[in-house]
């Protein structure tokens, strides 16, 4: 009787580590999706494509000479910044250790 009470409360103990193994799994699924969605580049194009209308439209409103290049110079520094972000992490990361 004792050995199967053991056996019984090794097994529930299993079972348990199985699920939280499964849920740690599944979290990690998401994770490196919402990774892999903050690194792509349908994102960063998006973005991009938003921020140019964004400002173009509001150049125009507040009749701006410049509103194409203004709009331009702004969404290119935002990829510019995007596209260094690798290479800055690397190195503060190199620097860090």
């Amino acid at each position: 009787m004792k050995l199967s009470v053991r056996y019984n409360r090794y097994m529930a103990t299993l079972q348990q580590l199985e699920q939280e193994i499964e849920r740690i799994k599944a979290r990690n699924r998401k994770v490196e999706a919402d990774k892999a969605w903050e690194l792509s580049g349908t994102r960063t194009a998006f973005i991009s494509v938003t921020t140019f209308i964004l400002l173009y439209v509001f150049f125009r409103l507040n009749q701006s000479e410049a509103a194409f290049i203004n709009a331009l110079i702004s969404t290119v520094t935002y990829l510019l910044s995007t596209f260094t972000y690798g290479l800055l992490k690397s190195w503060w990361l190199k620097r860090r250790k």
